[in-house]
């Protein structure tokens, strides 16, 4: 395995996923402080200026953690990027220009080949992890110059992947053996300390720091995620056009039928009403809901998954 060597000092290896409109400075930040990587989609800040925004709040409020205390471990933080550019091709370009401008070190891509956004990242020194459900997709995504992966498996909040880790992981690791996080159904300290003797250097969490005071989402959604559990977890392209995991009550709370969902009339264009938006009005969660019962801070859950983690040998 090839951990990165920015990542050295991270508390407990984990990143606190990229999830689209939810996580924010606030939630980076908290993740950040606390000890693991802090990650946001750049089209959560709704537009141009809001991401330029977000990038220097960030980057100036865990400049001032580490100032006020240089013993404290404060992980960087990541910005993920899709490569499919249509229908925001000005915000794309604009976007890649910020992050090159603050030379964000590491940078996640998904939905395509990452090769231009490669050519931008390695332009400035940084390091480009790519979302990858398949082997097909893993070696196609180390040819076009991905530093490392993220292996999408099976019960994935949000945009998901079908395979199973026990099969995925190890196929990737016959020829990558640069940087691996596991995304996937990842609750606790335990499943990190699995993904990691799967072959993976890295868990990625999403659904989990969902249900956290520093999270901006409804409340009503992190209840749900404490209500809900993983059988009321639906795979389904109807809701935004892709494959995703969706949560049973959210869908139903949006008026629709969880058992008759229309089929996406192409990649990306639903058959859901128009005003109906996945992520917005219909909430995701991975299989992972079953083992979330509380809803702490972001510091005291990776307290949690370090001590979870030391005590799985």
């Amino acid at each position: 395995m090839a951990a990165l060597p920015l990542l050295n000092d991270l508390r407990v290896p984990v990143f606190c996923a990229p999830m689209f409109l939810v996580s924010d400075p606030d939630l980076v930040v908290a993740a950040c402080t606390a000890g693991v990587v802090g990650t946001f989609n750049h089209l959560n800040a709704r537009t141009a200026g809001d991401f330029e925004r977000w990038m220097d709040e960030i980057t100036a409020r865990l400049d001032e953690a580490r100032r006020a205390d240089p013993q404290r471990t404060v992980a960087p933080f990541a910005v993920n990027v899709a490569v499919r550019r249509a229908p925001l091709e000005e915000r794309y370009d604009h976007d890649l220009e910020v992050i090159r401008k603050h030379e964000v070190p590491l940078v996640i891509s998904m939905n395509g080949s990452p090769r231009a956004i490669a050519e931008t990242v390695h332009g400035y020194g940084g390091v480009l992890i790519h979302d990858v459900p398949s082997v097909e997709l893993a070696r196609k995504a180390v040819d076009a110059g991905a530093d490392g992966l993220i292996a999408l498996c099976g019960g994935a909040g949000g945009h998901t992947g079908t395979a199973n880790p026990f099969a995925l992981v190890p196929q990737i690791r016959r020829f990558f053996d640069g940087p691996l996080a596991l995304a996937g159904a990842v609750s606790d300290g335990r499943g990190i300390r699995a993904a990691q003797a799967l072959g993976a250097d890295y868990a990625y969490m999403g659904t989990r720091f969902i249900a956290t005071q520093e999270c901006g989402v409804p409340a009503a959604y992190k209840e749900l995620l404490v209500s809900q559990g993983t059988t009321d977890v639906i795979a389904t392209d109807a809701i935004t056009g892709l494959l995703a995991n969706f949560l049973r009550g959210s869908i139903a709370g949006a008026g629709l039928d969880p058992a008759a969902l229309p089929a996406p009339k192409a990649l990306f264009q639903p058959a859901i009403p128009e005003d109906i938006k996945g992520w917005r009005d219909v909430w995701s969660g991975g299989h992972g809901v079953g083992l979330i019962d509380d809803i702490p801070a972001v510091a005291e859950l990776v307290d949690r998954l370090r001590r979870e983690y030391l005590a799985t040998s």
